[in-house]
């Protein structure tokens, strides 16, 4: 996950934390906290949770503005792959705005080459200036790993759902419930 306020707000995907009957967050620095779950975005894959730090400061990211991501823009993926620790894995930026990937009909997801694996989910993905810029969802894979085909969700999405949950407790998505079809002539 990702602390985005220093107050103990964190981001992950709910994916990570489904199922979980206790919530611990361990910093790079070897501290832990525990943490509950504020609510969820199942249609994102989102989870936020607070942090029980006791009045302790925690370190937290700064959002950038994804819309500014350009392809070939270089990034760096933060994350646990395989439970062996903190790693990073750098990459570029191979689209902005994928929607044909079946991850989900909310959002536009952040295609990148970046190495990311099982483990990665939640994790930040981070640009040049280290601005958080998506939280690592998903890879294509035929076979668990690392195929240089990784999705994040945009910052400006993940800022817009955890500023929805933790002022309101929900998610506030509008709907049209109309969907368009290409005409012939």
């Amino acid at each position: 996950g990702v602390i985005v306020d220093s107050s103990g707000i964190v981001v992950t995907n709910l994916h990570v934390i489904d199922g979980a009957d206790v919530l611990k967050i361990v910093l790079a620095d070897g501290r832990e906290f525990g943490a509950r779950l504020i609510n969820s975005d199942d249609k994102l894959d989102l989870a936020v949770l607070r942090l029980e730090t006791g009045g302790a400061r925690v370190p937290s990211a700064r959002f950038g503005d994804s819309d500014t991501l350009q392809t070939g823009d270089v990034i760096l993926s933060l994350g646990n792959p395989y439970g062996i620790g903190q790693s990073v894995s750098m990459g570029i930026v191979s689209a902005v705005d994928r929607s044909n990937a079946a991850l989900s009909q909310y959002g536009q997801f952040i295609q990148t080459d970046a190495a990311v694996n099982p483990g990665n989910s939640g994790g930040a993905l981070v640009d040049s200036t280290g601005a958080l810029v998506g939280i690592n969802t998903a890879i294509f894979s035929k076979f668990g790993g690392s195929q240089g085909i990784s999705f994040a969700i945009p910052s400006n999405l993940v800022r817009k759902v955890v500023g929805d949950i933790v002022t309101t407790g929900h998610v506030n998505r509008p709907w049209l419930g109309a969907v368009g079809d290409s005409i012939n002539p």
